[in-house]
């Protein structure tokens, strides 16, 4: 399983994690912003009347309004990493890494705009009445080849059957698998109960909405978004208002080191501009989900008479997303100082790095050591051998590094006693098959731990931990929901719709069975078929850029002549 688990890993810095990914999806947003001459500011004010629903009429096809659709495509994109994720970069980058974010969040309003017109444009009207549509239905319609010779190359079909097949594995990768785990981790660490009793009870519920269909989960995540969002909204702000002194200069940093990379400070040893940049651009399509193309699907479902509506209800979707929510945690993480901080936790094996030799952050040319090791910009000699441990302390000359700092006050446990005798350790990493070794001390947090302990440092005090675990909770299970109706179209697309339930009571299964089993290896696939629906998708839409613009102008063409008296963006 590790050498699957590093085979994935490697393979996600060829795809999702190397810059070319990251200019190929920045670069798309950028392009569009400049050639549609910045709609995510031009329509904004219009993408909150047509969620209202002033523009509708009498007659649109479709399953859902368009606040449920944004609602819907909200669940999906409004979960985990807005808790996790967002700690996640800036526990790797640093302040300037939300500054990214919140840059990739901007552009991405385009492009969640575009992906969403021209999906909506060619979605089908099944035999039964419902809709299906997304990426895939475009991409089979609209990127063939014609040749001179008058024959036609079908590879719009390829590419629809790729896109969809990548939908249904990230459906499992992203909405559902790590959800639950997340979930019932959260669960069992706050209030204690079992993970299988979370997973059973959630998965249930799971079932009775998802089967259900369209329908019943857009009145289901139409009342949910609302709450979760209203519920850690408030919660987040108390955090920063107990911290308010921390504001401005919390604002300050994410600018000023937007640039020039995050220096050391406390725990944290510093990170690039590269790195920053890199991993900002990553957390914020993990986020929002621009440019995957997931999005396009719940928005095909939405009652319009045509599509440009929808793609400019879907506008809002990465400002709700990223730029309220995510600014809120990374405020609340920063404003909290929790992200630079060592605190007591129990050490993933994960993120566990033995070293040779003793090296200290207060000295300056140590800590310059380990930040270029941390960089890959330089080697440090990794521990390989027999680690003597005794009444559940090092006794050799080794450095522990545990989440990208130098871990203090480390002990080692067994089965919930002091430790004492000998460890193997192969090229810095800890060899414990039996998983009864238990390593605890100081470190830095990442991840939905990191967000827990910064909104306890508030008026909250330790009910700071249950705003986040229920919060984490609401959201997560809102995205599996959202992300069960992404892989149902994407199998409908394949096989056709009588096969869907089948994939229902698969992903329910998969979703109770994840709650109590290691789904690392999950997490890794998850980065790359994320990337693996984005690539097709932004190639796809940069190809059909003259017939979105031309489809956009008609709108608004067409909107002049059905309501005159309404006055049209500048």
């Amino acid at each position: 399983m590790e050498a699957i688990y590093n085979f994935l890993t490697k393979l996600d810095t060829y795809i999702g994690g190397h810059p070319w990914f990251v200019f190929l999806l920045l670069g798309t947003g950028i392009f569009f912003t400049i050639y549609l001459k910045f709609p995510q500011i031009r329509y904004f004010r219009h993408a909150v009347k047509c969620v209202r629903g002033k523009f509708d009429k009498e007659g649109d096809i479709g399953d859902a309004t368009h606040f449920q659709a944004l609602a819907t495509a909200l669940s999906g994109t409004v979960g985990t990493g807005n808790i996790a994720g967002v700690a996640l970069a800036i526990h790797l980058g640093g302040p300037a890494a939300l500054f990214w974010m919140l840059i990739t969040a901007m552009f991405g309003m385009t492009t969640k705009f575009v992906e969403v017109t021209i999906s909506h444009k060619y979605r089908d009207v099944l035999p039964d009445g419902s809709v299906s549509g997304g990426p895939m239905y475009y991409m089979k319609k609209r990127l063939n080849i014609r040749l001179r010779s008058g024959k036609v190359i079908r590879i719009g079909i390829f590419l629809g059957a790729f896109f969809a097949i990548a939908t249904i594995l990230s459906s499992f990768g992203t909405g559902n698998l790590p959800q639950i785990n997340s979930i019932s981790n959260s669960i069992f660490a706050t209030f204690g109960l079992k993970q299988i009793i979370t997973g059973a009870v959630l998965a249930v519920l799971l079932a009775l909405i998802i089967i259900g269909g369209i329908k019943r989960i857009a009145k289901v995540t139409s009342r949910l978004v609302p709450f979760m969002a209203i519920l850690y909204f408030i919660g987040a702000l108390l955090v920063i208002g107990t911290n308010y002194q921390n504001i401005i200069p919390s604002l300050i940093s994410i600018v000023q080191d937007a640039f020039t990379g995050t220096a050391a400070a406390g725990g944290f040893l510093g990170a690039s501009f590269a790195f920053a940049f890199n991993r900002g651009v990553n957390r914020g399509l993990f986020s929002n989900e621009a440019g995957q193309g997931s999005a396009p699907i719940a928005h095909a479902a939405a009652r319009a008479h045509e599509p440009v509506s929808e793609g400019l209800v879907a506008i809002l979707e990465p400002f709700i997303d990223t730029i309220i929510i995510c600014t809120l945690t990374g405020l609340v993480l920063l404003s909290s100082g929790a992200w630079k901080d060592k605190v007591e936790n129990q050490f993933q094996q994960a993120d566990m790095i033995f070293l040779t030799g003793e090296y200290h952050e207060q000295n300056q040319p140590d800590s310059k050591k380990l930040y270029r090791f941390l960089a890959n910009k330089d080697t440090l000699e990794l521990y390989n051998g027999v680690l003597e441990i005794r009444e559940g302390i090092m006794t050799d000359h080794v450095t522990l590094l545990n989440a990208r700092s130098v871990a203090e006050d480390v002990k080692f446990y067994r089965k919930g006693e002091i430790f004492s005798g000998a460890l193997d350790i192969v090229k810095g990493k800890l060899q414990d098959e039996t998983g009864d070794i238990v390593v605890q001390g100081k470190s830095l947090l990442h991840s939905a731990p990191l967000t827990t302990e910064a909104f306890t440092r508030s008026i909250l005090g330790r009910w700071g931990k249950y705003i986040v675990s229920i919060g984490l909770l609401l959201f997560a299970f809102s995205t599996a929901i959202s992300w069960s109706y992404y892989g149902d179209r994407a199998v409908t697309y394949l096989v056709g719709p009588k096969y869907v339930i089948y994939y229902r009571l698969i992903y329910v299964a998969g979703f109770f069975f994840a709650s109590f089993t290691d789904t690392t290896i999950v997490w890794a696939l998850s980065y790359i078929t994320i990337t693996l629906m984005a690539i097709p998708n932004l190639i796809g839409i940069l190809i059909l850029s003259p017939e979105i613009k031309k489809t956009i102008k008609s709108y608004w063409i067409d909107f002049r002549n059905d309501w005159p008296d309404e006055k049209l963006p500048e």
